[in-house]
């Protein structure tokens, strides 16, 4: 009976615990998890189910590698926050799939990402053909994102979070030295100092950093 009751205890404490601990590592839909987030996530359940399993255990050594978890967890966020680079590493980037209704074959094997499973996901968005698609980008989520020739078309950023990003240049056909002349032009020598910039109707849009 007193294990019964030890475990009805850890269950509702453990219960309230992993709950503060998921609101306070942030809000993600389930589907949006990084694979960071979900390691995590599933050491924290095991933790959690050996302190449930095991009544005779100390509760506190299931509780201390939650909160270790926990700190790993935000100091990783916090470095993402400030670094793109840590941030593409540790969650990766979207790919393109398709474009200009043609699908990239060399990046879906790649991605180990199959036709049935692309047709699937515009099945789901309702596309019946991949000639209607401009952009399909695989996120690092595994959600596919779709912009159709008809619609609002993907703007690619020119700078996120201070990084050029060289890539996006070359697909609008622009070089690194254009981006720098122009953001001169606009009185600005530091592209770190950029926050987002983006190539939208012939002109830069720019959002400065409001802080470091």
């Amino acid at each position: 009976m007193n294990e019964i009751l030890i475990i009805i205890f850890r269950t509702i404490a453990l219960y309230w615990i992993i709950l503060a601990i998921l609101r306070m590592m942030g809000k993600r839909e389930v589907g949006e998890l990084s694979i960071f987030d979900l390691v995590v996530f599933l050491l924290i359940a095991e933790v959690g189910a050996i302190a449930i399993d095991d009544p005779r255990s100390e509760f506190m050594h299931a509780l201390l590698p939650m909160l270790t978890l926990l700190i790993i967890q935000l100091i990783a966020s916090y470095t993402s926050l400030k670094s793109k680079k840590f941030r593409d590493m540790m969650e990766g980037h979207p790919s393109i799939i398709m474009k200009d209704g043609i699908i990239v074959e060399k990046e879906m094997r790649k991605q180990r990402y199959n036709m049935d499973d692309l047709l699937q996901q515009l099945r789901e968005q309702q596309i019946g053909s991949i000639r209607s698609v401009s952009y399909a980008f695989l996120e690092p989520s595994g959600n596919l994102s779709v912009f159709k020739k008809d619609e609002e078309q993907f703007i690619f950023p020119l700078i996120t979070d201070g990084d050029i990003q060289l890539e996006h240049l070359t697909r609008i056909g622009k070089s690194k030295e254009w981006l720098l002349e122009e953001l001169e032009k606009k009185m600005i020598l530091d592209p770190t100092k950029v926050f987002y910039c983006s190539y939208e109707d012939d002109e830069l849009y720019i959002q400065l950093r409001t802080s470091f």
